[in-house]
């Protein structure tokens, strides 16, 4: 039997049972300020959004494009 138990904000089913990842975030959002947690959802959204259209791997890491920014400042500096 599938029932689904409604809170004010998700529904939950036996089927659907969210990842630890997932239930750690979503305890973290809803003791957030509201303009934290809404940017927090745009940036998953984002994310999301790119995994679909199979983007995000072509996306460089913050660490790389720091990288080359610290690489091409010294190049500048010496």
């Amino acid at each position: 039997m599938d029932i689904a138990k409604k809170d004010s904000r998700h529904i939950f089913t036996p089927r659907h049972r969210m990842t630890q990842p997932a239930q750690k975030l979503n305890k973290k959002l809803a003791s957030s300020r509201p303009e934290v947690a809404a940017h927090v959802e745009q940036i998953l959204t984002d994310v999301i959004t790119l995994a679909d259209t199979d983007t995000l791997d072509l996306q460089p890491s913050r660490t790389v494009v720091q990288e080359v920014l610290d690489t091409l400042d010294e190049r500048q500096a010496g």
